[in-house]
Parts: structure tokens; sequence; C-alpha cells
């Protein structure tokens, strides 16, 4: 099954990607399959803040793992929505799901 999601770049330019739901993939996965500006530099491990991103609609997401926690409190331009796109796991409940990358 896949969902629709939209992602907005670093220019301000919308995105409306489709992304799977089973395989495992998160959201920074989709957005270097589409090949848009995401680092990822660590491989999706929580070690980088390379994939950060700002939710901007109301999906119930995971609650942030101490990894991640940390790495946002190091990284720029954090704002109250910033997530790690790679600890977004793409599953049926984000139908919908509207994110913006982070400046790098």
């Amino acid at each position: 099954m896949e969902i629709n999601i939209t992602v907005i770049d670093r220019d301000g330019q919308e995105h409306p990607l489709q992304a799977p739901t089973d395989m495992a993939m998160n959201l920074m996965e989709i957005c270097k399959a589409y090949e848009l500006p995401v680092e990822g530099t660590c491989g999706g491990m929580a070690m980088c803040a390379s994939c950060q991103c700002y939710v901007l609609s109301q999906h119930p997401l995971q609650e942030k793992s101490p990894d991640e926690e940390a790495m946002l409190s190091e990284a720029f331009h954090v704002k109250e929505n910033s997530r790690l796109g790679c600890q977004i796991q793409m599953d049926e409940k984000l139908e919908g799901l509207k994110v913006e990358l982070a400046p790098e």
C-alpha cells in the first residue's frame, strides 16, 4: 500500500510523493528515493541532523527517542515541530503527511 505525503524543499517548492508503507522505509529514505536534497549522512541512526524537517500537518507521530532528542538539541534551525526524517516510519496513519526540509 502507498500513502500520499508532501515534502516542501528548501526552495519552498512542494513535492507530492507516494510512499510505500510495506517496505519499512522512513521519511529520509523516501526523500532520497525521490532525489530530494536530504543527506542522511549517518544512514538513519539519529546520529546527525542532516535529515531534519518540520512537521506541518497534525499527524500522530511516534514519540522522539532519547537519541533523536539529543541530536535535535545540538542541531541548527530547530523548531517546536522539528523531527529527524530517519525517525519517521511510513505507515497508513501518515496519509497526507506534510513536512518541510530544514535549512542545511
